[in-house]
């Protein structure tokens, strides 16, 4: 059973904690714009001298996302608390697999994340060593169907996939991520390996775990919750995010079991 912070709010158990890992896209924005009372929160945990990371499952660079916030009016303090899935995938791209022949299965505008090795990028799939997905091409965005074709006969490949969301929602409109590319590559008996929550690494990697009393802050159970449970973390879900709708019609109980997830706290929106 979890508790609800509506009434009580954030600050009835920020005292708690010494480390919050809190999501961006769902939980301090929506895609489009900065949600005030999520900001309010970052300000309080400052003004305590709590340390917190933005912990993001984007495919791309932290510098990439921190420049998206700086867009939205995010000052550079909080900026700075950014890291990215994308980030993980490529430190390990970079120490192991920056020899290898890649074909990318995503939007030109994730290009950064293996700028450094472009070179290795090859236009026929089926002359590469391994599969890096950062989403969806342009071309079929919204056709799953079309995935389920193209790995038929590529499972002896590997895939590294930098975002393990399934979906997301931009405003009002719901759009798939490359977490759902890699569940069909792996339903085709494809390997695939993941970088970003609910997966260890990325908590280490970006920060210091060690002894501390830690809090999950995000609206995926899949990813967010899923990860705090992971890692033996507590955890927050917030209920207006991406499962808002489920939530809205079956009762967060119901919800938090079909996920087969639990959570210490939730709360609609993360407000102090």
């Amino acid at each position: 059973m979890d508790t609800n912070l509506d009434i009580k709010g954030f600050r009835s158990i920020a005292h708690n904690y010494d480390l919050f890992f809190i999501d961006l896209w769902g939980v301090i924005h929506n895609g489009i714009s900065l949600f005030e009372d999520s900001i309010n929160v970052l300000n309080e945990l400052q003004k305590l001298n709590k340390d917190y990371i933005l912990l993001t499952n984007a495919p791309r660079p932290n510098s990439n996302v921190k420049k998206f916030l700086e867009k939205m009016g995010l000052e550079k303090i909080k900026r700075e608390k950014v890291y990215t899935s994308g980030e993980a995938a490529l430190n390990y791209l970079n120490s192991d697999l920056k020899n290898k022949k890649f074909f990318h299965l995503g939007p030109p505008r994730d290009i950064d994340l293996f700028k450094l090795f472009e070179n290795n990028k090859v236009d026929n799939i089926n002359n590469a060593d391994f599969l890096l997905c950062t989403g969806l091409l342009e071309e079929h965005e919204e056709d799953l169907k079309y995935y389920k074709s193209l790995f038929k006969n590529l499972t002896n490949k590997r895939m590294i996939c930098t975002n393990p969301d399934l979906i997301v929602d931009r405003g009002e409109t719901r759009e798939f991520c490359a977490g759902s590319v890699a569940k069909i590559f792996e339903e085709s008996g494809g390997a695939v390996d993941y970088f970003g929550k609910p997966y260890p690494l990325v908590y280490s990697l970006s920060a210091d775990i060690k002894n501390k009393k830690i809090l999950c802050v995000g609206d995926n159970l899949n990813t967010d919750i899923k990860g705090a449970i992971n890692m033996n973390y507590d955890s927050l879900v917030i209920t207006d995010g991406i499962h808002k709708e489920e939530i809205k019609k079956e009762g967060i109980e119901k919800v938090l079991k079909k996920y087969n997830v639990s959570a210490t706290f939730s709360q609609s929106e993360l407000k102090w």
